[in-house]
């Protein structure tokens, strides 16, 4: 049965803002294995890929086995720092708000993003938001981003078509990730890229709030 419409998120930079959490975790990590640490500005580039993909970025001479070990080293500082007890990775303003949205419009919403399932769904549980998404899609169960098979296994497990299908996104990679699986594109302006980016990957439209979308949903789904 086919849906009326899915709109699929990005996680980090997208709904929730976790800028603080990645960069001390990524620190940690490359600080673990007396690593040079990449800078700030490298550390945010990477957001939105696979972890794999990430570390090779940032440590571009190093092994493989030294990408594993950061990653390791990356996971387990990341949980440290999750389970703090003044932690904060809030949601951005409006999500709950669009969610509800599309359900009340009839539309479902799903996730495709570089964290694991778990740290995935720990995210969203934290936020009482986990029961609203009819697809996730972590980084493991398919290529990473901007390979198109996020979208494409969403919009499969959704009923969904790419003609109304979006994506909702703060990077290039979320923006490729669209157009290769056929999806309408939509950008967000308080992420990790900038806007013009985000243009010039092939954004259909770019948002500064999240309410915006209510519009941009009707525009690009109803034709």
């Amino acid at each position: 049965m086919k849906s009326r419409g899915l709109v699929i998120f990005d996680c980090d930079g997208t709904l929730v803002d976790s800028q603080r959490t990645i960069v001390g975790a990524m620190n940690r990590a490359f600080d673990g294995l007396d690593f040079p640490r990449p800078s700030q500005d490298a550390i945010r580039r990477v957001v939105g890929l696979s972890l794999h993909d990430s570390m090779a970025r940032l440590l571009p001479k190093g092994s493989r086995s030294d990408h594993e070990s950061l990653i390791e080293g990356y996971r387990a500082a990341f949980f440290e720092m999750r389970r703090a007890p003044h932690h904060e990775e809030p949601l951005y303003p409006g999500v709950e708000e669009i969610l509800a949205h599309i359900e009340k419009n009839g539309m479902l919403a799903g996730v495709a993003t570089g964290k694991s399932l778990r740290g995935l769904e720990a995210t969203l549980q934290r936020h009482g938001i986990h029961g609203r998404f009819a697809t996730l899609q972590p980084a493991a169960r398919t290529p990473g981003k901007p390979h198109p098979a996020m979208v494409r296994r969403a919009m499969a497990e959704a009923g969904a078509e790419p003609e109304n299908t979006t994506v909702v996104g703060d990077t290039t990679y979320d923006m490729e990730m669209a157009r290769a699986a056929g999806a309408y594109a939509v950008g967000v302006s308080w992420g990790y890229h900038s806007v013009d980016e985000l243009r010039a990957a092939r954004a259909h439209a770019v948002i500064d709030y999240f309410q915006d979308l209510a519009g941009i949903l009707t525009t690009l789904l109803d034709g």
